[in-house]
């Protein structure tokens, strides 16, 4: 394992994010590799690690003031074994392909994880949405599209939306599609409801991580009913979590945004949350407003001289990151674990760093990692490939019973896989596991390619 990760940093020199993703993987499946030599004779993870397909390449585009912008857009295809690639699209200054790479290696497994037949991938730009007005968003996205166009399709590629790209997004890059292939197929997921959405896919990544700890909580006879929560972000994995908590019984005390965070003590209530989504999705506006209009609430901006982040250090039941990646570190993790949190489900891919997942796992608590906790955005985007492909659509109480299935059969196969290789209770090798077998029994039917 040492000579893998050594070629791995040779191969991948300065990617941090995706090194600290491979190497969580790699130590996971040790045991499987073990006892599986086939995976080693035909370098199954080696070639895991390798990209499929990269593609890189500038975006121009013209302002407002008629000025000329260049950003740099991407799309990594990690692996199709299982299925066409399926991966969002994210536009965020921090961009990298570093970034890229992590995000596309955990979607595959996160994707075989579902039970629906989707490879992986993720792309790109460095682009930032935030304070453009809606006529350069969309002079951006025909430009990304312009370059994009070649490499995706219903049955090759499938993108969605990530950070900082949401449906307004998705529209100006599906109409440039359209325009560029004259086609109407399912190319993107996370549509608008008239052309080709699901019900339920802007809600399926909180939802799905609530009934992923649901599930958590069930092992040990308990249910969300009175847990307290709390919930990092205010995007739509937030917002949505915190929707389905309430639903669930649950009271949810904190949210935040990059200027910092909230704490009301009696709970964020529906009327509250609507506020919040109003706030956010409507106005652009900061989570500081919210305290403003409940006085109830205290706001703490961000200090950057702490070395830990305040929002974790609440007494709680219950945990969702639903930020970005590595948001939690050690001294987080121990906040957490030391002010009574039972239970951490990811909303946000990779937010907890290796030694907090460290903290995590010696407390033995329950701790779902993002590609098996935060796989209901992607498996309702199948869903959405699947009402696409039959040219109908199904209800929301259909579309959401199948996604609390599928996050039952996810954490089902998490469980079984990590009793199988001896860590029960151990989410982080049970998903790796789990997702890794999967891929690696395709790749090995398909032969060396």
């Amino acid at each position: 394992m040492k000579e893998f990760m050594n070629m791995c940093e040779s191969c991948n020199p300065g990617e941090v994010e995706f090194l600290q993703a491979v190497g969580e993987v790699a130590e996971s499946v040790r045991p499987v590799l073990e006892k599986r030599p086939e995976y080693r004779k035909t370098k199954i993870l080696e070639r895991m690690v390798e990209p499929e397909r990269l593609v890189m390449f500038r975006v121009p585009w013209v302002d407002d003031k008629g000025e000329v912008q260049v950003n740099r857009g991407y799309r990594i295809q990690m692996n199709s074994a299982i299925g066409p690639y399926k991966g969002g699209f994210r536009f965020h200054p921090s961009v990298n392909l570093s970034i890229l790479k992590f995000l596309g290696f955990e979607q595959v497994f996160k994707n075989a994880l579902t039970t629906l037949p989707m490879g992986g991938a993720k792309g790109g730009s460095n682009f930032d949405p935030k304070g453009k007005s809606d006529n350069e968003v969309m002079r951006f996205c025909h430009s990304f599209m312009n370059e994009v166009f070649r490499h995706i399709g219903a049955d090759t590629d499938v993108p969605a939306g990530d950070i900082g790209v949401g449906g307004r997004e998705i529209g100006f890059l599906f109409g440039a599609y359209k325009k560029l292939r004259n086609e109407f197929v399912g190319v993107l997921t996370g549509k608008g409801l008239t052309w080709g959405g699901s019900l339920i896919r802007p809600e399926a990544t909180g939802y799905g991580c609530v009934y992923f700890a649901s599930e958590m909580l069930a092992t040990k006879g308990d249910s969300m009913e009175g847990k307290v929560c709390l919930v990092s972000g205010a995007g739509n994995v937030a917002q949505y979590t915190v929707e389905k908590a309430i639903q669930m019984g649950g009271k949810v005390v904190t949210l935040s945004d990059s200027a910092g965070y909230i704490y009301d003590e009696s709970g964020i209530t529906k009327e509250k949350l609507d506020y919040i989504m109003y706030l956010k999705n409507v106005e652009r506006g900061r989570i500081k407003e919210y305290a403003d209009k409940y006085p109830g609430a205290v706001y703490t901006p961000v200090d950057p001289s702490l070395d830990y982040n305040p929002l974790w250090n609440h007494n709680a039941d219950c945990a969702f990151p639903s930020a970005t990646q590595n948001e939690i570190n050690r001294k987080d993790a121990q906040n957490l674990v030391g002010n009574g949190v039972k239970v951490v489900a990811e909303g946000a891919n990779m937010p907890t760093t290796p030694d907090g997942v460290d903290i995590f796992l010696d407390a033995k608590i329950l701790y779902g990692p993002g590609k098996a906790a935060n796989a209901g955005g992607v498996s309702v985007s199948g869903l959405e490939m699947t009402q696409n492909s039959m040219r109908l659509s199904w209800t929301r109480e259909e579309v959401d019973a199948y996604l609390l299935r599928i996050m039952k059969s996810i954490h089902s196969a998490c469980v079984s896989a990590a009793d199988e290789y001896g860590q029960p209770g151990n989410y982080v090798m049970g998903a790796n596991i789990a997702g890794f077998t999967k891929v690696a029994e395709a790749m090995l039917a398909q032969g060396i390619i």
